[in-house]
């Protein structure tokens, strides 16, 4: 995870770190306040040549793979993949889902934005909803907020005991390594934005009556709890961050980096899970003579 001066470091050979490296959360105390949400670590420093980045290496290789995922899931394969986003209010998780998620088949994709529970959904443990909306075999599943919610929110407005609030922790690490061991590549990133920023943000959907829908009064009333959220990601990114399911801090004031991070992310994921075409199960010769005799 880069620091203020946006450094870091390089793997045992000398080459450069994957951005995974890069930007997972280290285990130990978090410091959020020591990460600039300014910063563009292991990336382009102009929105340009991210945005071309993304074109000439990135997207292509994203629907291909995303196509190689689906189509092995006809052969029997169960791997999936779900990108979890998590992020104060205009850190931007639903323009990372338009600008990033625009690069797959949406038909390969199952997105899932996560609102206060309903009252059905709080007679059932916390678990219950987010395991309703798991991706299937070969697609990828989206969560625009999640089960960290209950961790989040639910600490700072304390509307659990804490006692059973601490012990939701523990519960997602089980649950996250389950869903690793049945075949879920889990991408979890924490979207991280200035305080600075998102006064900018909420201005800006202020100023431009298109988007006073996009704009909610109790914001005003969260930003008075700046400090408590922060500190409740500081305690999820340590406490749930594993091998299973590691945590990545991207820095999102700039949406264009923030965009290029998460797409880069998701590809060097779904490189390592290498999906493969699944071979023919019939006799392609024999099928492709009886096709030219009609």
């Amino acid at each position: 995870m880069a620091k203020k001066d946006g450094t870091h470091g390089k793997d045992r050979a000398g080459s450069p770190p994957s951005l995974r490296e890069v930007l997972r959360v280290p285990p130990g105390r978090v410091d959020l306040a020591a990460v600039d949400p300014s910063s563009t670590p292991g990336g382009p420093s102009r929105k340009a040549d991210a945005v071309a980045d993304t074109a000439a290496k990135t997207a292509g290789a994203l629907a291909s793979l995303q196509e190689r995922l689906y189509a092995a899931s006809t052969a029997g394969d169960r791997r999936r993949l779900l990108l979890v986003l998590q992020g104060m209010d205009t850190s931007g998780k639903g323009g990372t889902v338009k600008h990033v998620i625009g690069l797959f088949n949406p038909s390969g994709c199952r997105i899932q934005a996560f609102k206060a529970p309903t009252p059905e959904e709080r007679g059932h443990p916390f678990l219950w909803r987010v395991e309703r909306a798991l991706p299937r075999p070969g697609e990828i599943g989206i969560f625009d907020r999640s089960h960290y919610e209950d961790v989040l929110i639910a600490r700072v407005r304390e509307l659990v005991p804490r006692r059973e609030l601490n012990g939701r922790y523990d519960e997602i690490n089980r649950f996250e390594e389950a869903l690793a061991e049945d075949g879920v590549t889990v991408v979890k990133v924490f979207l991280h934005i200035s305080y600075e920023e998102q006064r900018a943000r909420l201005l800006a959907r202020l100023d431009n009556p298109s988007k006073h829908w996009k704009f909610n009064a109790g914001d005003i009333e969260e930003r008075a709890l700046w400090p408590a959220y922060q500190r409740a990601y500081e305690l999820a990114l340590e406490r749930c961050s594993t091998d299973a399911a590691p945590w990545y801090a991207v820095p999102a004031d700039r949406k264009w980096y923030r965009n290029w991070a998460v797409g880069k992310l998701l590809l060097e994921h779904l490189e390592d899970i290498g999906p493969r075409y699944p071979g023919a199960d019939f006799d392609v010769d024999e099928c492709r003579a009886r096709l030219l005799a009609t």
